[in-house]
């Protein structure tokens, strides 16, 4: 009589866990390289900072040089966060640190557009390969520099309205997006803008006649 052998493995990490681990010791580097706190005083900006910017066209950098690991900046994009104040941070359960981020921390760099009209979807893929649908949980806005006239779009990725994390969306995307853009007459004038997940998103005002 043969007995059964009972597998006292432990269960595999889910991906998220492992994810988590692994981001907790990358940014726990991060925090190695910072220069020590004196307890004496009370922490500065610059203590709690690491020495990481994105550029406005997404590009990460570290120590001024360029990361060249996708997937590490994908592991750093997964634990930012934005606060109230508008600071960006990477924060996991044993770290935290500033970081500087030029316009957004992602590019939206390609648009898949499905439908017409209020049936009409634009999904868009970030420079991180993030998919994101435009839609009451990921709206577009589009923001006019007040000294050139340029509009700069963008569609929030994550985060709600008091902590935004948006992707700016390129140059060659939005050219695709106005393009299809459908004129709409209100208050302002004519404006033009696109559908996606039954919402609206006005892209900018045409000139006068």
């Amino acid at each position: 009589m043969t007995e059964s052998k009972q597998n006292d493995a432990a269960p595999a990490a889910s991906a998220a866990e492992t994810d988590g681990a692994a981001a907790d010791a990358a940014t726990r580097a991060l925090a190695g390289a910072r220069p020590p706190h004196d307890p004496s005083r009370v922490p500065t900006a610059a203590d709690e900072a690491y020495d990481i910017r994105i550029a406005r066209d997404g590009t990460w950098y570290y120590h001024g040089s360029p990361i060249g690991r996708p997937a590490m900046v994908r592991l750093f994009a997964t634990v930012l966060r934005r606060d109230a104040a508008g600071d960006f941070w990477l924060i996991t359960p044993a770290e935290r640190g500033r970081i500087i981020v030029e316009d957004a921390p992602f590019t939206a760099v390609a648009v898949e557009m499905e439908g017409e009209g209020p049936d009409q979807t634009l999904t868009f893929r970030t420079n991180l390969d993030e998919m994101v649908t435009a839609g009451p949980d990921h709206p577009i806005r589009v923001r006019t520099d007040p000294e050139t006239g340029a509009p700069n779009p963008y569609i929030l990725v994550r985060g709600g309205a008091d902590a935004p994390l948006e992707a700016r969306i390129n140059r060659a995307v939005f050219y695709e997006l106005v393009d299809r853009a459908e004129p709409t007459v209100t208050d302002r004038g004519t404006e033009i803008g696109l559908w996606s997940k039954g919402m609206y998103f006005p892209l900018g005002l045409l000139p006068p006649a």
